[in-house]
């Protein structure tokens, strides 16, 4: 079973009636950028159209792109590194990850990637909207293959997937609490990045077909927050 899992921007595209992807011009699809990064002259429904554009937009350069973007950081980004060596270290038969292990594709779901240990990672390039983005993301995933190999993780077990959801988010670099500030403002800012971590999970384990609704989301994750969230493996710590 596939378990898409990392989250792009968290508006809710299939709850708007949506016109076709548009043929904007490049002026008028930067002034759209600029104004869905600022939240200037936007509202809901502009919003929704804009990821919903952006989705089915240049699919085959994103792809492109995102080829790119991942030789890169399998190189040079010092997370997904360090992610990919603890992994090797739990390989018992000490062997390299194939390549085809991870790959990018156009996604049908609205989500950034997902993990599936028969078939690997998933890396959505419609979307993945830059090179640090991917990065996130493929460190996410990165923590669900080193948790699936280390701890026996099970995603039938809603307490299993919440908890490597909690810390798939933690430890990849999507709560940062200044992307918080500028998504939700500085109100209550001691609590922007473990609000983050939970909404997170919540929304992942939302989705898990054994999950009946986000109630049962939100007592599974507040029943394995403390111990999850506190677990850091294989980082020392937890750069906010």
């Amino acid at each position: 079973m596939s378990h898409p899992t990392s989250q792009p921007p968290e508006e809710n595209v299939s709850q708007l009636t949506l016109s076709p992807a548009s043929e904007l011009s490049g002026f008028e699809w930067w002034r759209r950028t600029l104004s869905y990064q600022t939240g200037l002259g936007f509202t809901a429904q502009d919003r929704a159209q804009y990821v919903y554009d952006y989705q089915n937009r240049n699919l085959e350069e994103k792809c492109q792109s995102c080829n790119e973007n991942l030789e890169w950081v399998l190189k040079y980004s010092p997370s997904v590194i360090f992610m990919m060596n603890h992994i090797r270290k739990l390989n018992k038969d000490n062997e390299p990850i194939d390549p085809q292990f991870i790959k990018c594709a156009t996604c049908d779901f609205t989500k950034g990637g997902g993990f599936d240990p028969n078939s690997g990672i998933l890396l959505c390039s419609n979307w993945i909207r830059s090179k640090w983005q991917l990065e996130d993301i493929l460190t996410h995933e990165l923590v669900h293959v080193y948790d699936y190999m280390k701890f026996n993780l099970n995603y039938n077990n809603l307490r299993h997937h919440a908890c490597t959801e909690i810390r798939a988010s933690m430890l990849s670099g999507e709560c940062r609490i200044w992307a918080e500030i500028k998504k939700t403002g500085l109100g209550n800012f001691g609590k922007k990045f473990q609000d983050c971590v939970r909404r997170r999970a919540v929304i992942s384990v939302s989705a898990n077909p054994a999950c009946r609704n986000t109630k049962e989301a939100e007592s599974v994750v507040d029943i394995v927050w403390r111990s999850c969230f506190n677990d850091t493996r294989p980082f020392e710590r937890v750069y906010r």
